[in-house]
């Protein structure tokens, strides 16, 4: 491994983060609140252990695949280590343990919470709470890439190591490019959104915190009531309509940019994202309308947003869907499972998985029916690697190895199955709300200091992917000869 140029990475992280909290530090300059010092410190303590080794560019610059992992792994958690501190320092969380988890669920665009009433938190705390979906949506290292200088065959390794899905690929041939174009797309689509919020009179502050939260599909609300606070059909379709659309891979936007729109429609994941959304719609909507009292019309409301809100990993809410009858739950618990689209902001298994899953299943029976043929797995038409099969196979089966373990070791505590499983779920899908306790209007504060920990190891496993976490768990890689 090249240990310095690692760290001088990781030094430039750190000062990036520290940049990332002067928007807070002016809220609450705004709002004329004292706790905005909470900030201070932490930037000081970035800007301390960052400087040295960010300004000491090694004369080896090489990145292989297996630092771009430990990189992107390490960058993350140290990040959530210093983002958690204006938290823990404001006096507004218990302890440490709850502030780690708010931020970790912050930029793992989670949306998981430990407050009850996150209202009486002050606005620069409630800012940096919603920026940090903004920051985790489209990625740390990819944010990172757009704006240091480092040649494509060191950039590339962080790229794949960070970016969600099976298939990662750069859009241009700089791979910084790739980044800005990204981030591009990514900035003017929140703007979108927040000029559609205010038009909808939405207040200023929430629109802003809002868009943070739909465009990194994190979902962390400034108040308990979540989006049914508002209690307007405009406001909930603009949310739900932006949910889908930073569910989609962005790479497809970029088509659209260049007028190449057949690539756009030819994608067989946006195909299927977009069946799958219309069927739950539907079913859900058939459901609430014929086991509650409620009107079609509002059915037909809540359904289409809370299906777009937990397939995107979102975790908006306009209605408490654990109360809801058991098929809507199954419904959404699905979903929360399934994600949306490779290459976009949302997390879960991902629809493009999902299909390779599939394909390579009914090829395998195809295989035992006539041994003699030949058959490939395509996606968009294309031929897909043994490799790429392997590595989706691969991270199913640690998927699920995860999710056992989670609700093994969160049963220690006093909740039930459907508490436990559902968080495990939410938390390793970057959705949020679970069920039962941990449903729309409950939240993690009542577990203890140790399951939102692995809950928050839960959320970063989900959000990088499993592998790059896994490296720092390896051995190997700590050797000194390594």
């Amino acid at each position: 491994m090249n240990r310095r140029m690692i760290l001088y990475i990781l030094g430039r992280i750190l000062l990036v983060e520290a940049l990332l909290m002067l928007p807070s530090v002016l809220v609450g300059i705004i709002y004329s609140e004292k706790v905005t010092l909470s900030f201070l410190l932490p930037m000081a303590i970035l800007v301390l252990l960052g400087a040295y080794p960010a300004f000491r560019r090694p004369q080896n610059t090489a990145i292989y695949a297996r630092d771009g992992l430990f990189i992107v792994a390490a960058s993350w958690i140290l990040m959530s280590l210093a983002g958690s501190l204006p938290f823990f320092f404001s006096g507004y969380f218990n302890n440490y343990a709850d502030a780690l988890f708010e931020i970790v669920s912050g930029f793992t665009t989670t949306g998981a919470s430990v407050l009850s009433a996150p209202e009486e938190l002050p606005h620069c705390i409630l800012f940096w709470r919603s920026f940090s979906h903004w920051i985790g949506g489209m990625g740390v290292l990819v944010f990172v890439l757009a704006i240091v200088p480092l040649s494509d065959d060191r950039s590339m390794h962080l790229m794949r190591a960070e970016a969600p899905g099976p298939i990662v690929g750069k859009l241009v041939p700089r791979m910084r490019d790739t980044a800005k174009i990204l981030y591009g797309v990514y900035s003017v689509m929140t703007v979108i959104l927040i000029i559609l919020l205010l038009i909808g009179k939405m207040p200023v502050f929430d629109a802003f915190c809002t868009a943070f939260g739909t465009a990194g599909t994190g979902g962390f609300g400034v108040h308990s009531q979540s989006i049914a606070l508002y209690d307007s059909a405009y406001i909930e379709i603009v949310i739900a309509v932006f949910m889908l659309l930073f569910g989609i891979n962005f790479n497809l936007y970029y088509f659209l940019l260049i007028k190449r729109a057949k690539l756009f429609f030819k994608s067989e994941e946006l195909r299927w994202y977009v069946i799958i959304v219309a069927i739950a719609t539907v079913a859900i909507t058939l459901n609430l309308t014929m086991l509650t009292e409620k009107a079609f019309g509002l059915s037909l409301r809540q359904a289409f947003f809370q299906v777009a809100s937990i397939i995107s990993t979102t975790g908006f809410s306009t209605f408490d869907f654990a109360l809801a009858p058991q098929f809507t739950q199954h419904v959404l618990l699905l979903l929360m499972i399934f994600g949306a689209c490779a290459g976009s902001t949302a997390g879960g298994l991902k629809i493009s998985r999902l299909i390779l899953l599939l394909k390579t299943f009914f090829q395998e029976i195809r295989r035992l029916l006539h041994p003699r043929s030949v058959s490939v797995v395509r996606l968009d038409g294309n031929a897909i690697d043994r490799q790429t099969i392997h590595g989706v196979l691969s991270y199913f089966v640690a998927y699920i190895g995860i999710l056992i373990l989670t609700t093994l070791l969160l049963s220690i505590d006093k909740f039930n199955f459907t508490t436990n499983f559902s968080a495990a779920v939410a938390c390793a899908n970057n959705v949020g709300p679970g069920l039962d306790a941990v449903g729309p209007t409950g939240n993690y504060g009542g577990f203890s200091a140790f399951s939102k920990i692995l809950l928050s190891f839960d959320m970063l496993f989900g959000r990088l992917e499993i592998l790059p976490m896994m490296i720092l768990f390896t051995p190997d890689v700590w050797r000194k000869n390594a």
